[in-house]
């Protein structure tokens, strides 16, 4: 009797040594994974803003002294407009030149745009992170919005990037995985 209940408690013993041994994930935080993503934005590159440029910004642009119209055509509603040596260092226009041809299709038409990026380059920001969605196998993952920090650039380059014509930020979603026994930051989509 004496020995079975020895081997019964050395069997208790080894199943206590194994849930021991056995550690579950540490928690993965809204605020750590905002931390780890971040943290990814500010290690890459600043990027040039892309963004279009709608009637309204076009007005913005001439406010701001960055085009000077050059020539109206007959029917009322076309122009060119000419880059100003500021709006050269703060623009760049996608179909490239110094020469803005606002051709919309009447003069009803809020539909054209222009495309065209900053030159001074900014980084990215994360905000506003979903809660945490737990994938199994160490994996969790949340969605976020990444915005542009228009911090940097000229108060009328702003007004026109933030412009309701431009999507300002864009969901993404992160990826974490559990890599000995941390939380990393595997990727972003």
């Amino acid at each position: 009797m004496k020995m079975q209940k020895l081997g019964a408690m050395a069997l208790l013993g080894a199943g206590l040594l194994v849930f021991a041994g056995c550690k579950s994930a540490p928690p993965l935080s809204q605020q750590d994974a905002m931390q780890m993503v971040q943290a990814k934005y500010n290690q890459a590159p600043p990027e040039p803003v892309s963004f279009v440029i709608s009637d309204l910004g076009m007005r913005k642009g001439i406010v701001a002294k960055y085009w000077i119209e050059t020539k109206k055509y007959p029917n009322g509603y076309w122009a060119d407009f000419k880059m100003t040596p500021e709006g050269l260092k703060v623009i760049k226009l996608s179909s490239g030149g110094d020469t803005i041809q606002w051709h919309p299709e009447s003069s009803s038409d809020k539909s054209f745009v222009v495309a065209a990026s900053t030159i001074p380059t900014v980084l990215h920001k994360a905000k506003d992170i979903s809660d945490l969605q737990d994938m199994g196998d160490g994996l969790k993952t949340a969605t976020y919005a990444e915005s542009d920090v228009l911090d940097p650039l000229p108060s009328g380059l702003k007004d026109i990037i933030q412009d309701p014509s431009n999507k300002i930020s864009t969901k993404r979603t992160a990826t974490f995985n559990l890599v000995d026994g941390a939380w990393k930051l595997q990727s972003i989509q």
